[in-house]
């Protein structure tokens, strides 16, 4: 997550130029002439005529070397393109320009505790500003910062001042990550949290956990990942896998224009589903372990109901099979494929092993010359033997806890024990690197 915000009225074009790859002809001499036309080629998601207007230039004006900069250093700027190069042409009735894009990777917009408004009202108050805005945003650069400040002029002409915040975080609604809207200073708070599917409220799983956003501060951040950690289980459990939660919605019965209240009662729409039943899972890329172990790893039975829950450890087990072999790269991709009409799901699971690591060498800091003696003599994994990782991993749980079967009656003064592993594909090797603080 980056946890750095940048205000609405934030400039980042200057810091731009450096992280973009910009090249340029020789200028048209000292004097200027009349641009005749913008050219743009590379883009995938703009338009030519959106990336003219974004680089400020109109034909008919008068243009020189440093207006063609300009224009360009103004693209960078924008934070929408990877890379802008440029290009021109003279005649004498005036100048053809062309620039030569690649677009930034965009961002899904994501709005967080604004309980004001609908996501559609934000997104047209974006667009009013920025006419190519499509829901998605560059992770940074002068566009994201445009798109902070027509909310906060959203904002205003209802009366509430906030400054607007932003910052890329990862999706609480899926893979990848999400441009963050946010404001500080609200005291809005959420004041309950009711579901369309009535079974929840008797369901303790679901109800144990309310605690941790009702009577919290207003987020919609807060909601989702609530709603994913939470809620979604228990629908996984039952087979429901392709559960819909929310979006969640604000329910008032008072005047639409009339202040909100200091607390709000949130709903989530629930749609659960079909049940679906495991038809099988295939394998492939495997050579370490055999497709028969792999399964018994993956703990499911052909014809049961599909428990996402227990699905995800099996493939958890599954890593920590290939961790206690040394397999520390190991990358296991599962693909799921639905049979609507039978209601059945089957799992394609890729293996991609990678190498496999022997014990390297040390490197121990914080401690004594005696402290990292009896750490190298009680750690389970003799040098050149094939590195465990589930060992590695309970040997640190050992050791933050101040286990006595290391350490003894040493006075060590540690309250947390970094750990990091440094592995060496070409000796197919891994070191251990330990910092006691």
């Amino acid at each position: 997550m980056r946890t750095g915000f940048r205000l609405a009225t934030g400039l980042c074009a200057l810091c731009l130029v450096s992280r973009f790859e910009m090249a340029a002809q020789s200028g048209p001499g000292e004097g200027t002439a009349e641009l005749r036309e913008v050219r743009c080629d590379g883009q995938k998601v703009l338009t030519e005529a959106q990336i003219a207007a974004l680089s400020g230039l109109q034909p008919g004006i008068q243009v020189g070397k440093a207006a063609l900069q300009t224009a360009a250093d103004k693209l960078v700027g924008s934070g929408l393109f990877a890379t802008v190069k440029y290009d021109f042409k003279t005649r004498n009735d005036g100048v053809t320009l062309t620039f030569h894009v690649a677009e930034s990777p965009r961002l899904p917009a994501y709005y967080d505790n604004f309980p004001w408004f609908g996501d559609s009202e934000l997104n047209e108050a974006i667009r009013a500003r920025l006419p190519f805005f499509d829901g998605t945003l560059p992770e940074d650069g002068s566009v994201v910062d445009e798109a902070a400040e027509a909310i906060r002029g959203l904002l205003a002409t209802h009366r509430l001042d906030f400054p607007v915040q932003h910052q890329v975080t990862s999706n609480p609604l899926g893979e990848g990550n999400v441009q963050q809207f946010l404001i500080d200073g609200s005291s809005v708070k959420i004041a309950s949290v009711s579901f369309s599917d009535a079974a929840l409220a008797s369901n303790s799983a679901a109800q144990a956990h309310l605690s941790e956003v009702v009577g919290k501060p207003y987020s919609r951040m807060a909601i989702d990942v609530f709603l994913a950690e939470q809620i979604r289980p228990v629908y996984l459990r039952q087979g429901y896998l392709r559960v819909v939660l929310g979006p969640p919605e604000i329910r008032l019965s008072g005047p639409p224009a009339e202040k909100l209240p200091a607390e709000i009662p949130v709903f989530v729409p629930v749609n659960p589903g079909a049940v679906y039943h495991l038809s099988g899972a295939t394998w492939s890329g495997n050579n370490v372990l055999s497709s028969i172990s792999l399964d018994s790893f993956l703990g499911l039975k052909t014809g049961a109901v599909a428990d996402g829950m227990e699905f995800e450890g099996g493939l958890e087990r599954v890593r920590d099979e290939y961790g206690r072999r040394g397999y520390l790269d190991a990358a296991i991709q599962p693909e799921t494929l639905y049979n609507e009409a039978a209601h059945t799901v089957s799992y394609k699971i890729a293996v991609s092993e990678g190498t496999q690591y022997h014990m390297g060498g040390w490197v121990i800091t914080g401690l004594s010359s005696n402290g990292e003696q009896r750490v190298r003599t009680a750690f389970p994994i003799a040098s050149a033997d094939v590195f465990d990782k589930i060992k590695y991993q309970d040997f640190l749980v050992a050791l933050q806890n101040h286990s006595k079967q290391i350490l003894g009656d040493l006075p060590a003064h540690y309250e947390t024990v970094g750990h990091w592993l440094k592995p060496d594909p070409e000796k197919k090797t891994v070191d251990v690197l330990l910092d006691f603080k």
